[in-house]
């Protein structure tokens, strides 16, 4: 039997790794703990490990870790608290594997004390690129503690490779969000509509959610208000908000849209919505606009077109139905125009998902159960691939 943890920090880990957590609870050749922190356990982002319990999981453990404020140095103590408490939790309890998503900066600490306390990680989502947010570096340090690599498709395959590990160890198993998108069992229009408090039966609407782009500095509340004046020049339209993250920066956004939708009977703003309203919302959007990593990796499978705002998911491969704007009102407005049109709307209908097919956590199960634990699996060979000088080309073997 393999002792795993799987530790999530946020209402969006959670949701992605739903299916996977369901299949490890189910197998019996596993024991699985859950453990929470980050912004879970934060009345403020709203208290979203009650989803969890109220999804029938046991939560092993609570470790409180988040430091109030709004600033980079803010995420630093949270990073330092979390770096002191799991070197508790990992020292006292010891597990054959670590299952983590990402790329949050209070994970990345998670994953450190981890790897000085010899436990391998699993690590889901490496090989990405998201040129505006600092969660871009993060990401590919945790790639280099990491035993195993579960991406989500094959490009980034190729660059978790580039970084060093041996091709064995990384599988190319699509996006678990795709899966999420794909099987989850959809709230109708009524009972989402009763469940956020706003009519959207027969009306045009949108799902809202705009990051920090951390990377950049003193932004975000710029960027935010050529947001609002973009939505301000559609006022027949309904727009669904849900409130950022606990980055440097999130919460002067959240502070913002308060104020914005006191004035605006068009809007809701909730600090989540959990899974199961969150993808209902999503199915019977027009658009979804915004920031979030779930415009590229959910929306394709929704058949609905996204418009994606800056630099903070720079990199990251698109399907056809994304649209890619400036933050600026004017260039927002004209991509929503588009994103509306009959064209694109018929366009977005017809897309491929470049992000699997919907059956990742039964290829992350698989190779996990055929994953040997020993005292040397932590100890990792840096795998240098064939360089071409004469075509500059890399070439990566399978």
């Amino acid at each position: 039997m393999k002792r795993i943890c799987v530790v999530t920090s946020s209402r969006a880990d959670y949701g992605i790794l739903v299916p996977l957590i369901q299949r490890l609870h189910m197998d019996l050749n596993v024991e699985l703990s859950i453990v929470v922190t980050g912004m879970h356990l934060c009345f403020e982002f709203g208290n979203t490990y009650r989803e969890i319990e109220a999804d029938g999981y046991e939560i092993s453990k609570k470790i409180y870790i988040q430091e109030p404020g709004d600033s980079p140095s803010g995420m630093s103590k949270t990073m330092g608290n979390a770096l002191i408490k799991f070197s508790d939790f990992f020292g006292k309890n010891r597990y054959d594997l670590l299952i983590v998503l990402g790329d949050r900066h209070e994970i990345m600490a998670v994953c450190c004390a981890a790897t000085n306390e010899r436990i391998p990680i699993a690590h889901i989502h490496g090989g990405e690129t998201t040129e505006g947010a600092v969660d871009e570096c993060y990401r590919h340090c945790i790639t280099k503690m990491s035993a195993l690599h579960f991406v989500s498709c094959e490009d980034y395959r190729k660059r978790v490779i580039q970084l060093g590990e041996h091709p064995g160890k990384v599988h190319n198993v699509g996006a678990l969000c795709v899966e999420n998108a794909l099987n989850t069992s959809f709230l109708t229009i009524t009972e989402l509509e009763n469940a956020i408090g706003l009519t959207l039966s027969g009306k045009p609407y949108a799902v809202v959610t705009f990051h920090p782009a951390t990377l950049e500095e003193n932004t975000g509340a710029k960027q935010l208000r050529e947001l609002m004046l973009a939505l301000d020049a559609f006022p027949n339209m309904y727009f669904v908000i849900t409130k950022a993250n606990s980055d440097a920066g999130g919460r002067e956004i959240n502070s913002i849209w308060e104020d914005y939708v006191k004035f605006r009977k068009n809007c809701i703003l909730v600090a989540s919505l959990g899974m199961k309203k969150y993808l209902s919302a999503l199915k019977y959007s027009m658009v979804m606009i915004g920031n979030s990593s779930s415009g590229i990796l959910e929306g394709p499978t929704f058949k609905i077109p996204t418009v994606n705002i800056g630099d903070r998911q720079k990199g990251r491969i698109k399907a056809s139905s994304i649209i890619s704007c400036s933050p600026t009102s004017r260039d927002i407005k004209i991509a929503v125009d588009k994103a509306l049109s009959p064209e694109f709307q018929k366009l977005a209908q017809n897309v491929d998902n470049p992000y699997g097919n919907g059956n990742a956590s039964k290829k992350i199960v698989d190779v996990i159960r055929q994953f040997t634990i020993t005292e040397d699996v932590v100890k990792k060979s840096f795998y240098d691939i064939d360089y071409d000088e004469k075509s500059f080309c890399l070439k990566i073997y399978s």
